[in-house]
């Protein structure tokens, strides 16, 4: 008798509904608005949000990109500047999902065998709760609300 395959054992974690996958490319400091608009040049992407940092100190010529959302065909890609605070420490990719359920996606991403935590505010373009994973390859998935579920509960300022 064949039996449906579960990832972990039952009734432990409730399941999690994601809404999107999406891949996000960090490039070397200041230059994310030189690759949004390379990937427009060449792909025909179309830039759908931007948010950069409100506090980027004056004496530096181009504000902190946190994130710029750009469409290609059907997908979602995230461009954003690496900065020394970010939630990478190399230029690289970063997996972004989004669920309404952070925490229960990051504990049983835990309980799979991933490092988790949560965060506060560091993930505001992306709903202003993350749960960030480690995953045992050395992969970073971050977890997110739905930009549009952020702005009905207030996450996200304007």
């Amino acid at each position: 008798m064949a039996t449906e395959a579960t990832n972990g054992a039952a009734g432990e974690v409730p399941p999690v509904t994601f809404t999107a996958l999406k891949p996000q490319v960090f490039v070397e400091s200041s230059k994310a608005n030189d690759a949004v608009a390379f990937y427009k040049a060449a792909f025909g992407a179309e830039e759908v949000n931007r948010v950069t940092h409100p506090k980027r100190k004056a004496d530096q010529d181009l504000p902190l990109l946190l994130s710029a959302e750009i469409k290609l065909g059907s997908s979602t890609i995230l461009i954003s500047d690496l900065a020394d605070d970010s939630t990478v420490k190399s230029t690289g990719l970063v997996f972004c999902l989004e669920t309404e359920d952070i925490e229960g996606a990051v504990e049983k991403a835990v309980k799979a065998g991933g490092e988790g935590q949560m965060t506060e505010g560091e993930g505001a373009w992306l709903g202003g709760r993350v749960g960030k994973v480690k995953d045992p390859y050395g992969v970073v998935w971050l977890i997110c609300t739905p930009p549009a579920a952020a702005k009905r509960s207030g996450d996200v300022e304007a």
